[in-house]
């Protein structure tokens, strides 16, 4: 044997070596989730419980009563908020998970609670796994070519793609379930200015609009035929061992005929109520699943092309992937965070923090928005130093 050949076998060797030392990625079994001590895990313990306490400490000024703070948070709204059903939250809750393995958690992760626009990026999901088995075909291609619904009949609504709905550029239109678009955060201080204002074509404005994420929702439903909760079980939830006490809700007025039966069009956020109720442990599962790009234990659940997607920045909002994947290109969102790093962002805070540079997730519930960057600053902060 030649000295060449030889040293081919001898690297080919030392490879699989190496790949055959790489340890298996853990994925919590249904109903399970194993910890490891901080220190296993890369953690400063004494640093990491600092996090935990400060995450304690520092409670939304969201009431707890829910159906006030909405109330409160879209006062200036000329339409009374709730549509749909809105329940009492808990106190401060959440989860650190580094390389899968639990590292803390605090309140009561078992709890299930709105989690407000979350719901979006779960809502993007169910439209990306439609995209991946070919029931919507082209998502630069006008929802309206292929659904013949009236949401989307005439200019300029006919033009509006799917994309530019996931990106909350569509500037859709109309009426949805007893809300118009111009009600969803109404710009200007004139409320009799708010009907007859103008409103860019669609894709050439970003605005974050409930009542457009819903439009979405009731193309989405009609694109898979089938009611979207039962549609998330089957092809996200189930794959993902989440809990069977998770639920999705619409409103009282948005049952729609699909194929001569009656089926509630879900909402994409709880700004009317509704919504999706779920608990930490569950949406520690789904930002693990965002964590491997879309992979749990030998299963692709959604795509790595619909992940590449989902974390593309939107150009007229770089923050905005699909809908609600808070990107931090900018290291604007998150200041103390990697550029790599997203978050799944709802009111009140709900964050479920994303960091692949360091195999990481943080779900943190009911915290002061504007302390979520210390958050994260204070649980990297506590990781080790490689040696």
């Amino acid at each position: 044997m030649s000295a060449r050949s030889a040293c081919k076998l001898l690297l080919c060797g030392l490879l699989a070596v190496s790949v055959a030392a790489q340890p298996a990625q853990y994925f919590p079994a249904r109903g399970a989730w194993t910890s490891r001590p901080a220190a296993e895990l890369g953690f400063e313990q004494a640093r990491l419980q600092e996090a935990v306490d400060f995450a304690v400490s520092h409670e939304t000024r969201l009431p707890r009563d829910l159906e006030l703070g909405i109330a409160l948070s879209f006062a200036r709204e000329p339409f009374e908020p709730l549509l749909g059903p809105v329940e009492p939250r808990g106190g401060p809750t959440g989860l650190i998970i580094r390389h899968g393995y639990l590292a803390a958690h605090w309140g009561e992760p078992e709890r299930v609670e709105m989690t407000f626009s979350v719901a979006k990026s779960l809502l993007s999901t169910v439209v990306g796994v439609a995209h991946d088995r070919g029931l919507i075909k082209d998502l630069h291609s006008p929802v309206g070519a292929a659904l013949k619904l009236p949401q989307f009949e005439g200019e300029p609504n006919a033009l509006i793609t799917w994309d530019q709905l996931i990106r909350q550029t569509s500037n859709w239109r109309g009426s949805l379930f007893g809300r118009p678009d111009w009600a969803d955060r109404p710009e200007g201080n004139d409320p009799l200015a708010w009907p007859g204002a103008p409103v860019p074509a669609p894709g050439e404005a970003w605005k974050y609009n409930d009542v457009r994420v819903n439009v979405l929702a009731l193309a989405a439903l009609h694109a898979w035929r089938r009611p979207l909760p039962e549609v998330l079980a089957e092809t996200v939830m189930n794959p993902i061992g989440a809990g069977q006490d998770w639920r999705w809700e619409g409103y009282r007025n948005s049952w729609v005929d699909l194929d001569g039966q009656q089926v509630q069009s879900v909402s994409g956020g709880g700004h009317f109520g509704g919504g999706v109720f779920i608990s930490a442990w569950d949406l520690a599962r789904f930002g693990l699943l965002t964590l491997r790009e879309g992979r749990w234990e030998n299963r692709q659940v959604y795509s790595r092309d619909w992940h590449r997607y989902a974390t593309t920045p939107t150009p007229l909002n770089t923050q905005y992937g699909a809908m609600n994947w808070f990107l931090n290109h900018d290291q604007k969102l998150l200041p103390s965070a990697p550029r790599e790093a997203f978050a799944h962002l709802g009111m009140g805070s709900n964050m479920v923090y994303v960091d692949p540079v360091h195999d990481l997730v943080i779900v943190a519930r009911w915290i002061e928005g504007k302390h979520m960057d210390e958050l994260v600053a204070k649980v990297l902060a506590a990781i080790e130093p490689d040696p």
